[in-house]
């Protein structure tokens, strides 16, 4: 494989658990590529106050005629809680995936989820023409606690019967300065970004190491959406590229262009 990127120094700030792939990639291709987690994902456990709710939502799953999954994390935990209820999936229930890699792990669980062909987030998922007459309908969106409220907005809006199933916590990962200073110096050529709260907690670090934010803002960023984008130029960054999406591959595209 050419070294089509060549002593680049690329920051990937992936979840740890997910980003071994990427790292791999970029390192094949020549890159000098450092991970720096940017997000600390913790599932729910028994002593969390919300885990007797959770595990109403899963013994109840026949009972909705919509489930969607907005991540591959959430696609992981929540198959793992219905692998762990459900030896054989309740029928009658339409199952969806926010971007192709949240379906490739729901289909390690058996479940074969409908996904959008026009992009990797919920306005994209809003236009599947299964989703637009629902009224009345129950649907359950299992994602992470916290998060954006457009999907269950619209969908309520159009009649639908909404309820979340947070099964992890997304955190900032704890970093010693030193090693926040270690990661970004010198500053790297490129960083990819998976998210907006991925964002606003690399300025948060950056701000507890007592690092010059100029530098960074500077620092050419790789983003997974134009409302990604939009956040960073809002932060200050100045050399923003949107990918046409958040997997690896899209990342490495846009990375080589």
């Amino acid at each position: 494989m050419p070294d089509t990127l060549n002593g680049l120094r690329v920051l990937v700030t992936r979840p740890a658990h997910q980003s071994e792939e990427l790292l791999s990639q970029l390192k094949q291709e020549g890159a000098v590529a450092t991970p720096f987690p940017l997000l600390q994902i913790s599932p729910i456990d028994e002593g969390h106050s919300t885990f007797h709710q959770i595990k109403q939502y899963i013994l109840d799953l026949d009972l909705y005629q919509h489930v969607i999954f907005i991540s591959p994390n959430a696609a992981f935990y929540g198959g793992e809680w219905i692998d762990q209820y459900w030896p054989q999936l309740p029928v009658k229930v339409n199952w969806y995936a926010i971007g192709n890699k949240t379906a490739q792990v729901l289909n390690n669980y058996g479940i074969d989820a409908s996904q959008s062909p026009l992009g990797y987030d919920s306005e994209a998922l809003l236009t599947l023409p299964e989703l637009q007459q629902i009224k009345g309908d129950k649907v359950l969106i299992v994602r992470g606690i916290g998060g954006r409220a457009k999907l269950a907005d619209e969908l309520s809006a159009r009649g639908a019967q909404v309820s979340y199933a947070e099964l992890y916590v997304r955190n900032c990962p704890n970093y010693k300065n030193i090693d926040i200073v270690q990661s970004l110096t010198p500053t790297p050529d490129a960083i990819l970004i998976s998210s907006g709260e991925a964002l606003q907690n690399l300025q948060q670090l950056v701000q507890q190491a007592e690092l010059s934010t100029d530098s960074l803002k500077s620092c050419h960023i790789i983003v997974p959406s134009d409302r990604v984008k939009n956040t960073a130029r809002a932060m200050g960054f100045k050399r923003i590229t949107t990918a046409s999406g958040p997997d690896n591959q899209a990342m490495m595209d846009t990375l080589k262009q």
